[in-house]
């Protein structure tokens, strides 16, 4: 995955009626440790890295790039974003567009942040590289991803077998650009 393009990073926080979409900071430090530690969010995910490792290689202000985006509830960091340029992906359907990648911590799921936070980040997405599509890949195991994808507009380009599981990629075609 390479960066979006010219696209100036970062951008300003985008707001949503609950949620801030920010960059990262160094407070969010523990948060990114918590989210890549967890064997809840990272079940589909080919499972959790270890919480010693993360410690000592994760950088004091981790997440510092284009397309990642911090999701901000009160203060505190609940999840992350990616929109990332997917250049070399194993699926010829993706190749070259930009992907959706989301994490959440267990305790911020059943809220709705997922997809107030998504549709945000694609939004934004829209009025920076209007007519760009986006693909997301999940595993069809992950019933809640499959559910969020088709209430983000994504709709199923294929299936295939990857990382020992089935996944599902799908596409969101691209915002009309108004006349």
């Amino acid at each position: 995955m390479t960066e979006l393009g010219p696209v100036a990073w970062p951008p300003e926080p985008i707001r949503t009626g609950r949620l801030v979409l920010r960059g990262s900071e160094a407070r969010d430090r523990a948060a990114f440790i918590e989210l890549f530690a967890s064997p809840e969010v990272h079940t589909y995910l080919g499972g959790p890295r270890p919480r010693e490792e993360l410690e000592r290689e994760m950088p004091g202000a981790p997440g510092r790039r284009p397309g990642s985006f911090v999701v901000d509830l009160g203060g505190a960091m609940i999840g992350q974003i990616l929109l990332r340029r997917a250049t070399e992906h194993r699926r010829p359907a993706a190749a070259g567009k930009a992907d959706l990648g989301y994490l959440f911590l267990p305790r911020a799921w059943g809220f709705g942040y997922a997809a107030e936070a998504c549709a945000a980040a694609l939004e934004w997405f829209d009025g920076i590289l209007p007519g760009e599509p986006v693909v997301l890949t999940t595993q069809t195991a992950n019933a809640r991803s499959l559910r969020l994808a088709a209430k983000l507009g994504f709709t199923e380009v294929e299936r295939f077998h990857a990382w020992d599981a089935e996944q599902w990629l799908g596409l969101r075609s691209p915002a009309t650009p108004s006349a």
